[in-house]
């Protein structure tokens, strides 16, 4: 079977959040058990400034851009590091060549449309000069969401994308790729299909919406989460949609690399270990961050972390609310993030409050990410809402024990430790409901209250440290709607 996942995001070319993740892990997974799977991302300055070798293909391809010209795009090539996965970069510098990915300063780029219109026209057209006969393509947010809808309006009638069935994940609901009406004429699609049942939203083009309708089948990235958006409250105003296609949408909880994510082999941490040696080697990793981020270096204590975007969705509300009154108990945190400028300030003037007990790292660093991984005890995750998360599945896999709220992918991997769940060994974490700083309050001294019993809290980590998050049981289930794709295409299975 051949799969063409395509994405606007990968690890390690260019990242802001677990989209990339999935498409630099899922091809890599998915070529282990025998798929021929190939990758088309945007030729960022993070790609070009990644180290990873490009190679210029030669391929020069003029796409339309509506009615007013082409745009010229040439193809570069590389692989997924240690795999023989083809990645293929669309190289337009005064789309890509920009000091981040989406937006500056908190302000959406104003040319997204156009940027990610030509982005999903090269790459169906660079499909096509490679001579490509995909079985499937996989497509992934709203970035690629007209591509369902130009392979049934513009592709059909190619020998490359003739036979070509669609998949359209959807990571994260919130994030739509909705512009303004004027716009249409950019996406060379004509304007009959500009209407409340096909790409029309509020009055303006919605690019999510575009997947949501045209694609073969949809997933999204856990099965909470696809049951989620079918409701008022996460469907983002497609749950209307969203419950007429009930038959077509899956859930599928995403993997880890375990090369990448994996305390045995990790080379980013100061000592590595297994559930056997978790207790001396955590120690290790844990003084080794306690040191990197200049906070006196305790065992005793409580190692609080939280890694990822400091946006709102994230809980980070939740947290500020509690977390003066965490600071004031015998604990320590470390933050690690970017993202919206008032987090940023607020746990500067917090990290100002508690300097002995508090460091932020106002950055992405992938090192850094892995480190406080392993060293720290507990890992915050109160997440609004959270269509999978992996941060919660890497602090399970090096024993950091979760405290999330019981959302989407969530409440799919961690298991709350109620009396009963730590009593039969399936406890993994602890868990809230309610959207309220309370909760998250109440969560945090449950986890405060088992630290304290050392016996029941290494029982707790090697209960989380035995799952399997790898991508091999994502992968495997990615085939089977692979498969049901070209049985709906072809009536017969690709593999």
């Amino acid at each position: 079977m051949n799969v063409v996942l395509i994405a606007s995001e990968a690890v390690p070319f260019a990242k802001t959040g677990g989209l990339a993740d999935v498409a630099g892990a899922l091809p890599r997974a998915l070529a282990q058990i025998g798929i021929h799977a190939t990758l088309f991302i945007p030729c960022y300055r993070h790609a070009r400034d990644s180290g990873i070798p490009l190679r210029n293909t030669g391929i020069k391809l003029k796409i339309p851009r509506g009615s007013s010209g082409t745009v010229e795009v040439q193809i570069q090539a590389s692989t997924l590091p240690g795999t023989d996965v083809p990645v293929y970069l669309i190289d337009r510098p005064a789309y890509f060549d920009r000091p981040a990915l989406y937006q500056e300063n908190g302000a959406d780029y104003g040319d997204n449309c156009e940027r990610f219109i030509i982005f999903q026209r090269a790459a169906l057209e660079a499909i096509r000069a490679l001579g490509m006969r995909p079985d499937v393509i996989h497509c992934n947010d709203w970035q690629t969401g007209l591509i369902p809808i130009y392979l049934d309006e513009f592709y059909r009638g190619t020998p490359e994308l003739a036979a070509a069935g669609s998949l359209f994940t959807v990571h994260n609901m919130a994030y739509q790729g909705s512009f303004w009406h004027w716009d249409m004429p950019l996406t060379g699609l004509d304007w009959r299909l500009f209407n409340w049942r096909q790409l029309e939203f509020h009055g303006r083009i919605n690019f999510l919406k575009a997947g949501l309708v045209f694609s073969d089948l949809l997933s999204t990235v856990s099965p909470t989460y696809s049951r989620e958006i079918q409701t008022p409250e996460y469907g983002c105003g497609f749950d209307g949609l969203l419950r007429a296609r009930r038959h077509d949408l899956h859930g599928i909880v995403n993997g880890i690399d375990p090369t990448v994510w994996n305390p045995r082999v990790d080379r980013l941490i100061s000592s590595t270990f297994d559930a056997a040696s978790v207790g001396t080697g955590k120690a290790v990793c844990k003084r080794a961050i306690q040191e990197r981020a200049g906070l006196p270096q305790r065992p005793d204590v409580p190692l609080f972390a939280q890694i990822g975007r400091l946006d709102s969705q994230k809980g980070w509300d939740l947290l500020m609310e509690v977390a003066d009154e965490l600071l004031q108990g015998d604990v320590q945190f470390v933050v690690l993030g970017e993202g919206h400028p008032r987090y940023h300030d607020l746990l500067n003037q917090l990290a100002q409050r508690h300097p002995e007990k508090l460091r932020v790292f106002l950055e992405f660093s992938n090192p850094l990410s892995h480190q406080i991984e392993a060293g720290a005890d507990i890992f915050l995750m109160p997440s609004l809402y959270e269509p999978c998360g992996l941060n919660q599945l890497y602090s399970l896999t090096y024993g950091t024990i979760p405290i999330v709220r019981q959302t989407g992918g969530l409440a799919d991997t961690v298991v709350d430790a109620t009396p009963e769940a730590l009593a039969n060994g399936t406890a993994t974490g602890f868990s809230f409901r309610d959207i309220h700083a309370g909760a998250l309050r109440y969560a945090i001294h449950r986890a405060l209250e088992l630290w304290a019993d050392r016996p029941g809290w290494s029982k707790l980590v090697h209960n989380a440290m035995k799952a399997d998050w790898t991508w091999d049981r994502a992968a495997r289930s990615y085939l089977g709607l692979y498969n049901e794709i070209c049985r709906r295409r072809t009536g017969r299975a690709a593999v």
